[in-house]
């Protein structure tokens, strides 16, 4: 019977590199997912449905809700978003490992029901170096800019809930990190053993 995969929880302040670090993941490990969110939001240009996220009204989001089928979900600034149970579980039943890029809250939700997955949290070198990159994308205000870098240290203060910490200095280096925890995991006991199990019968009888 093949391993079931794990589910990873991946949280960041705005500016850590964590949607690049994800991004870079995939390429390496063919083996990792990453959740497709349910969203009320209206879709930018160039993004696809069901592949950027899955864009559904605010009565099939409140209906799903009713039906149990988030695993998590949240408002933010007036759109709601929501990762599905039944997606993530037949991906995980695959033997996928599935990754939910989420912030702290949504990862209480998810430990809640599914005390078995593992947690990551990306952290910036320091405040001066995270305040750079959001400016260096220029795409926010001043204010903007402060108002997410008051948000970062509340989203930072909770790290301690996380299984892991990696930090964001050197690209390289953080992705080898995020990637090694993927890896160490894979090699626990239970699971080699479900995976090389006509070995080890070989080797003991």
């Amino acid at each position: 019977m093949a391993n079931k995969g794990t589910l990873y929880i991946v949280s960041a302040p705005s500016g850590a590199g964590k949607t690049s670090l994800v991004k870079a993941l995939l390429q390496r490990d063919q083996m990792i997912l990453v959740s497709v969110s349910h969203t009320t939001r209206e879709p930018r240009w160039g993004e696809e449905n069901g592949v950027a996220y899955n864009f559904v009204s605010n009565e099939e989001f409140d209906d799903l809700i009713g039906r149990g089928a988030f695993l998590e979900f949240a408002e933010v600034f007036t759109n709601k978003y929501g990762t599905s149970q039944l997606w993530v579980q037949d991906q995980l039943n695959k033997g996928r490992d599935v990754i939910l890029e989420i912030d702290w809250q949504g990862g209480q939700q998810v430990r809640r029901l599914m005390p078995a997955s593992r947690s990551i949290f990306i952290l910036p070198p320091s405040r001066q170096e995270l305040e750079r990159r959001l400016h260096g994308r220029g795409t926010d205000s001043k204010e903007i800019i402060d108002q997410r870098m008051s948000q970062a240290i509340g989203e930072m203060s909770h790290y301690a809930e996380y299984d892991y910490l990696v930090i964001n200095d050197d690209f390289e280096t953080a992705l080898q990190d995020l990637h090694a925890i993927f890896l160490a995991n894979r090699l626990q006991q239970p699971f080699q053993a479900a995976k090389h199990h006509m070995l080890l019968a070989g080797l003991l009888s």
